[in-house]
């Protein structure tokens, strides 16, 4: 069964950088549709960002479109997402997510999650 590592999360401050690493292992990690969703608090989960199995086909909120970028490399079984110039607002929980039927931001068919990585972003 896929497991999912999430890393990277820090606090910077408003129009800082980071970038978040999600790491699987005990599956073939390339039959996964891998998304990336947060969590603030009081707020309900969104996704982010999205990666189709081969990299090819990218989805993003249009809250993060040319701020994001998610990529993957299916020989190290890891997903990233680069963030820039990120807001108070985007403080949050960060997940990664892996689904095997479709790919895309919606919720539904993710199965698999990480345990998450706090990102705070301070103005």
């Amino acid at each position: 069964l896929l497991q999912l590592v999430e890393s990277g999360g820090d606090s910077v401050q408003a129009g800082g950088s980071l970038r978040l690493s999600c790491v699987a292992s005990g599956g073939t990690f390339s039959n996964y549709c891998i998304a990336w969703f947060r969590q603030g608090s009081g707020k309900e989960r969104e996704a982010v960002a999205a990666i189709g199995s081969t990299g090819v086909h990218t989805f993003y909120a249009d809250s993060v479109k040319g701020r994001f970028t998610i990529s993957r490399d299916n020989a190290k079984n890891s997903a990233d997402i680069q963030m820039n110039n990120l807001k108070p607002d985007e403080t949050a929980t960060y997940y990664c997510a892996a689904n095997p039927f479709r790919c895309g931001l919606g919720g539904s068919g993710y199965e698999i999650w990480g345990q998450g990585t706090q990102v705070t972003v301070s103005s």
